[in-house]
């Protein structure tokens, strides 16, 4: 029971970090708001600022239909979600990662999706359950300094990272909701006593960063010869000042191995949602060509899953990564946390 309170704990303490912002019909300015209106179409975003608010004024540039936006991290706005049940004001829910998602989904919260939203993303970016959908997808790497390390020299897969020679010599941001979906697909792969081993040696021997820039960073300046994180931080900053990854590259493991995990992101109406067909309508928005290009061209630099939308070049082809074959719906992000916590990572 005590790492039952410990992980009940972490997402209540999350729940209470959350922004809200409002944004026009018009696609106008956005401004702080204390109060959600009522009458407008209201999205819980543990997704990018910048890339929610550009898909929200495009869908109401298009639409008519006035949006606002309340953010905060997975694991806070799915805490918020469950906490707020059927009473909950949110018509849309986006994350990062689905772990967030699935927990929505396991309290009974999430509608049904029109199979015609679904049908829009590629086979294998939405759960068995169909209960949501996924809208954008980011990939697990192997950030390393070859001033440091050679390539002939790193881990042939992440699970090798717990060997005691690692100690050290690898970075990790393992409060955030990125580096736990990432646990979640050690778990659904190799199961509790591999995940456990894992851990442990994450415990040990890996250095903790704040964040995955963080760990970039620290690799970048050769504080540690790799880390793990997902790809789009290093794309992004290659994109601009190269100013945390200029001496980095970017190692993908590929071979199915829990290291080549590709994380969905997800889209999901709320059941108790006033505005069901707004709602649905965002969703299939989001997902069609239109709103997938529009991914595809913003500086997020993640991965679009539309069908027949290709992501920004810059990136190494999705369908080159190798990643492991898992239903988005079986990770578990409660456990995580818990066998997390009992390893005193969290």
């Amino acid at each position: 029971m005590t790492s039952r309170r410990s992980a009940l704990t972490v997402l209540t303490a999350a729940a209470g970090i959350l922004v809200t912002l409002t944004l026009s019909a018009c696609g106008g300015s956005l401004k702080a708001a204390e109060t959600l209106d009522p009458d407008k179409l209201t999205i819980y975003s543990a997704q990018h600022e910048n890339l929610t608010e550009a898909w929200a004024r495009a869908f109401s540039d298009k639409t008519g239909v006035e949006v606002q936006i309340r953010y905060g991290s997975d694991s806070a706005m799915g805490a918020q979600l469950v906490q707020e049940g059927a009473t909950s004001p949110a018509d849309v829910f986006l994350t990062e990662n689905s772990p967030a998602m699935t927990t929505v989904q396991n309290a009974g919260l999430l509608a049904t999706l029109d199979p015609a939203t679904i049908a829009q993303v590629r086979p294998g970016y939405a759960p068995s359950t169909k209960a949501w959908v996924g809208i954008a997808a980011r990939s697990t790497v192997l950030v390393y300094n070859p001033s440091v390390i050679s390539e002939s020299q790193l881990p042939r897969s992440i699970l090798d990272l717990a060997d005691p020679k690692w100690s050290g010599r690898w970075g990790a941001a393992a409060s955030g909701a990125d580096f736990q979906a990432i646990v979640s697909a050690v778990l659904a792969t190799r199961g509790e006593d591999t995940t456990r081993t894992w851990l442990a040696g994450l415990k040990s021997g890996a250095k903790i960063y704040q964040n995955n820039i963080a760990v970039m960073k620290a690799v970048n300046s050769g504080q540690v010869p790799v880390g793990i994180m997902y790809h789009y931080y290093w794309y992004r900053d290659q994109a601009q000042s190269k100013a945390g990854s200029e001496h980095t590259r970017l190692h993908y493991f590929r071979g199915q191995d829990p290291g080549a995990f590709v994380s969905l992101s997800g889209g999901g109406v709320l059941k108790s949602s006033k505005r069901a067909a707004q709602a649905g309508r965002f969703l299939a928005f989001v997902t069609s060509r239109e709103g997938q290009e529009l991914l595809a061209g913003s500086d997020a630099k993640e991965y679009a899953v539309g069908v027949g939308v290709r992501s920004d070049p810059a990136l190494e082809p999705l369908e080159s990564l190798q990643a492991p074959d898992i239903d988005p719906f079986t990770l578990n992000g409660p456990r995580v946390i818990e066998l997390m916590t009992e390893a005193g990572v969290l």
